[in-house]
């Protein structure tokens, strides 16, 4: 059956250059170009204008993808669908040779949630496309003239029938959304006759997003389900279009929030699957593995993508596929740099393709006069000047090619700037100065996984605050503690001298909870105590969360103090072991409303400063603000102008916050510690910049009245402090 409004010329999109290269283990450039060795991954961006179109990105290994096209659409949805919107597209390789794409035809800003039509697409080379609308009710009138909603349709090669399947759901009238299919017609233009019922429900409700892998001739389909607990479930089938039966009404996701858009993927050369989805109540995407298709881990740590998709599928590519996308759909100011090289602190190297100009920050000692940044290149992408080159005068010239179709210039530099100061992610960080050892200490939380699910603590040592030593993990909470096992944050030390012998107690966030463990040296190994400390809230307290705490001793009483609190501080005096509060001391600091977390108490020539964060670690805004007092449980003086660290969007360094403070011993010197976005790539990241911080330390100055000078926060970092 044929339909109206076909597109009978293929679309053809202009050439544009493009310059990838990347750093992976192997860039397969060894492989036959006909073998499979990389990845296309099509998605769209968004409900909003200009966002429900089709996507294009690469990998070279499944897990680090790259957005093609500075991550614009591949073809115009206004041309290609009957709302002037598509999304949710489904990708497939043909076993005839052709490339089929189906995708929803939906424009959300205009039409809501309501949709009648799906776009049917073909390529005999991925870059030149075909394609037709189908409009269910009008095409099947009898039968569905009542539909309001078809989405998320996906295709099927049917060994059996040599036909092509296509699968998706439909709501009519209050029924709730079945999962269908048809076979499409011989030219892959229409639909060869009425849909039929895919998946029933054992308990009548809703299914959508279905994606269909055959594993050891059993047809497995994920989809989101509203059985038992709503998210992706999983049925499996004998035949391609019956039989389903639904494994249980639990998730096989790896999420406690609303997900949809399942997509399911096998690892080329591996007994290993990827299944992907979108959070999109939260913005992000989540990638799980299995061996099984049962048993899925998240795999978010492992993964990077350049971009934020939606709903969409993942295809393995030929090497000479993956050179006519990229040959296709590039841009030279879209030159994305990683490198090899051991000396660099590789997630910051900074490619401002509109400069075209290559940032290279340097491990301290690495030789300038005789560095090679080792770039790695994607198939069909070549560059030079290769191995070591003078970096010590100035930048370097090196030039990009693209199999003969141009070449651009870029001018790299390197250098060996201070911030951050620890590889790697890292946030939260509380540093001590130990008496005993003579050494600085930098206890953080362990960034870089999703929604702040890290579960292990690190410490890190210097002897100039400016070369850090990983000392290793120092309290693994599904190993050494007993009364959780999640969401390990924010963590503060301190050191005492009882009974002649130093003792460090170390109190940190579990489960929203403050725990307190504690060691004789400042590298443990700590001993938890076996119950949270703070697990309540403060009387008059019903919103916030037990967290983020800080201990101080104040130098005039050597008494001690734990602060804490979310949305409120809390204080109360420690009682003389360390090991619990003097309750009829809690009380409740009179802060204001830019108070949001990460309290730090520091004492300077009879003044007591309290400096906080404001706003949510997960906003490019989050700052540190500060007041005095008297006294450790005084009451605060909130100065009118009393920011002590905030963004520089000139640097491109955004959410400075959550620190502490260290004062040179027998000095008036002190220095700010804090973390940032991981720079360059946070502020691209959304929300989950604020999983994937970083710790730098910059100067921390006093005016003459003593008020704290704004802190300029740096990329150069300070100087070695003696």
């Amino acid at each position: 059956m044929t339909f109206k409004n076909r597109i009978k010329k293929p679309i053809r999109m202009a050439n544009l250059l493009f310059a990838v290269l990347a750093l992976f283990g192997s860039c397969n450039q060894s492989q036959p170009d006909d073998e499979l060795s990389a990845y296309l991954f099509t998605y769209f961006t968004g409900n909003g204008p200009g966002e429900e179109a089709i996507h294009f990105a690469v990998s070279l290994d499944g897990y680090n993808y790259r957005a093609l096209n500075n991550n614009k659409p591949i073809l115009d949805s206004k041309e290609i669908s009957t709302s002037g919107g598509v999304r949710d597209p489904h990708i497939l390789r043909g076993a005839d040779g052709w490339f089929y794409m189906v995708v929803t035809d939906l424009y959300v800003p205009d039409m809501g949630w309501k949709n009648y039509a799906m776009v049917l697409l073909k390529s005999k080379d991925l870059i030149n496309w075909e394609s037709s609308k189908v409009n269910i009710p009008e095409t099947f009138p009898e039968e569905f003239g009542d539909v309001w909603r078809v989405w998320a349709p996906q295709t099927f090669y049917d060994e059996t029938t040599g036909k092509y399947m296509i699968y998706f759901s439909m709501k009519q009238g209050d029924e709730p959304d079945i999962i269908y299919y048809a076979f499409a017609n011989e030219d892959f233009t229409g639909l060869e006759a009425a849909p039929q019922q895919l998946f029933y429900s054992p308990t009548d409700n809703a299914a959508i997003d279905g994606d269909i892998i055959l594993k050891d001739g059993t047809y497995h389909l994920f989809m989101k389900s509203e059985d038992g607990e709503p998210g992706i479930k999983l049925a499996l089938s004998d035949q391609l279009t019956e039989g389903y039966e639904l494994v249980s009404d639990e998730r096989v996701d790896c999420e406690d929030r609303p997900v949809e858009g399942s997509g399911i993927f096998k690892l080329i050369g591996s007994d290993e699957y990827i299944l992907m989805y979108d959070v999109y109540t939260s913005g992000r995407y989540q990638f799980t593995k299995s061996s099984d298709l049962q048993n899925f881990s998240v795999i978010d740590e492992s993964i990077s993508m350049n971009f934020h998709p939606r709903h969409g599928t993942v295809l393995p590519i030929t090497g000479k596929e993956l050179k006519q996308l990229i040959r296709q759909w590039g841009q030279f100011d879209d030159l994305l740099i990683e490198a090899q090289s051991a000396s660099l602190k590789k997630q910051n190297v900074v490619i401002n393709g509109n400069e075209r100009t290559i940032e290279l920050p340097l491990k301290r000692g690495t030789d300038l006069s005789a560095f090679d940044p080792e770039f790695s290149a994607w198939p069909g992408i070549d560059f030079h000047p290769k191995g070591a080159q003078d970096f010590s005068g100035g930048a370097v010239e090196y030039i990009f090619s693209i199999d003969g179709k141009g070449e651009v210039i870029y001018q790299v530099s390197a250098a060996m700037d201070h911030n951050p100061v620890l590889e790697g992610y890292y946030a939260d960080p509380d540093i001590l100065y130990s008496k005993k050892t003579g050494k600085y200490y930098i206890y953080p939380t362990s960034d870089g996984f999703m929604n702040w699910s890290g579960t292990y603590f690190k410490v890190f040592s210097s002897d100039n605050l400016v070369d850090w030593t990983d000392e290793g993990v120092i309290l693994d909470l599904k190993t050494d503690v007993s009364w959780t096992d999640r969401n390990a944050w924010a963590p503060c030390i301190i050191e005492k001298k009882i009974d002649g012998e130093y003792k460090y107690f170390y109190y940190f966030t579990a489960a929203q909870k403050i725990g307190l463990a504690v060691a004789d040296d400042p590298t443990g190994p700590f001993v938890d105590s076996g119950q949270p400390l703070i697990d309540y809230k403060p009387e008059g307290i019903t919103g916030g969360q037990e967290i983020d705490a800080d201990v101080f001793t104040d130098p005039e009483s050597g008494k001690s103090y734990l602060y804490w609190g979310n949305g409120y501080m809390a204080a109360a005096e420690l009682s003389e072991d360390m090991l619990s509060i003097k309750k009829n001391t809690l009380k409740l600091m009179n802060i204001d409303n830019t108070y949001r977390e990460g309290t730090y108490v520091i004492y300077r020539n009879g003044t007591y400063y309290f400096m906080w964060s404001e706003d949510d670690t997960r906003s490019p805004n989050y700052k540190v603000r500060y007041a005095t007092s008297d006294s450790p449980l005084g009451t605060l003086t909130i100065p009118e102008n009393n920011i002590v660290i905030r963004q520089d969007a000139a640097q491109e360094i955004f959410a400075t916050g959550h620190n502490s403070a260290i004062q040179v011993p027998g000095k008036d010197e002190w220095y700010l510690v804090y973390h940032r976005f991981t720079r360059p790539k946070g502020i691209d990241m959304g929300r989950a910049g604020g999983f994937h911080r970083e710790v730098c330390i910059d100067k921390l100055e006093f005016d003459e009245n003593g008020g704290i000078i704004e802190v300029k926060p740096t990329i150069k970092g300070i100087e070695p402090v003696n």
